[in-house]
């Protein structure tokens, strides 16, 4: 998760901070706002235990509290439709990838014996590595890119570009929030969807990092969780279509969808008080 964000540039920091809003406009109010509001979000979902979208919650965030300091016009609507595409279409892809990549292993593994699970669980070492790397590459970039949005509002940096110290910070609070942080969440996705075996870990985590990170090098935003979560139920599907819980997957979807209207709602109320002190 640490090491992600310096291997793989910044290319999601700059689209977050630099194509979906004209910084020149945006006050210190809005991006700190928008963080609340996310922050927010993400500890109520987190304690509910429900893999809710922090990347929703963020851009629904900065939406939110941008227009109503400065209104529409302070958004790029071209940078926002690669970010709600990337968003929107990264779930389908994770399903279908998880599906396409359990078919490919249970057609190699066929007539194998039991013992092929040992090695199902050795590989989800370096799976689980790659997943990590791509996660944090991924996830750790948005923040990276409201810090710098922020920056350049308050006048600390003349034009957009992340610091060191800045990609250093936002690498590290990721990987710390994901060690100590994530049982409720790793509850939902390895148990209620269905008896996550070895070689679903090894699937899953194959299709989402290999989803995540090409996204993050092309600069697509995308949420980890959707990803993760929808190649989970295209894995399961793979095997059986009703191996699958469908319902805790729609309670899911119902977080997916509420996320970006609530984030830039509590985030607009928040720009009109914080506005009087920032």
């Amino acid at each position: 998760h640490f090491i992600g964000p310096f291997l793989f540039g910044v290319a999601v920091a700059t689209t977050i901070g630099n194509e979906v809003l004209n910084d020149a406009e945006v006050k210190l109010s809005v991006t700190l706002a928008a963080l609340i509001a996310s922050i927010v979000w993400n500890i109520v979902t987190w304690w509910l235990g429900i893999p809710a979208s922090s990347s929703h919650a963020l851009i629904g965030g900065l939406i939110g509290a941008a227009v109503v300091e400065s209104g529409w016009g302070v958004v790029k609507l071209a940078g926002l439709g690669k970010v709600v595409l990337a968003l929107a279409i990264s779930p389908l892809i994770g399903l279908i990838a998880g599906y396409l990549v359990m078919k490919f292993v249970l057609f190699m593994a066929r007539g194998a014996s039991p013992k092929i699970n040992t090695f199902f669980k050795r590989a989800q070492i370096v799976t689980a590595v790659a997943l990590a790397l791509s996660h944090g590459t991924n996830d750790a970039q948005k923040t990276m890119g409201i810090i710098t949005l922020g920056l350049v509002s308050a006048g600390v940096l003349p034009t957009f570009h992340v610091p060191l110290w800045v990609i250093a910070i936002c690498a590290a609070a990721i990987a710390a929030g994901t060690a100590t942080g994530g049982w409720r969440l790793i509850k939902t996705l390895g148990s209620k969807f269905f008896k996550v075996r070895p070689v679903h870990g090894f699937t899953t985590q194959v299709a989402s990092a290999a989803v995540i990170l090409s996204a993050a090098l092309l600069g697509g935003p995308v949420s980890t969780t959707q990803v993760v979560s929808s190649a989970i139920m295209g894995v399961g599907s793979a095997e059986r279509v009703s191996k699958v819980r469908w319902g805790t997957a729609g309670q899911i979807v119902v977080a997916w969808v509420t996320t970006i209207p609530f984030a830039a709602i509590l985030a607009a109320g928040l720009a009109v008080i914080l506005r009087r002190w920032v």
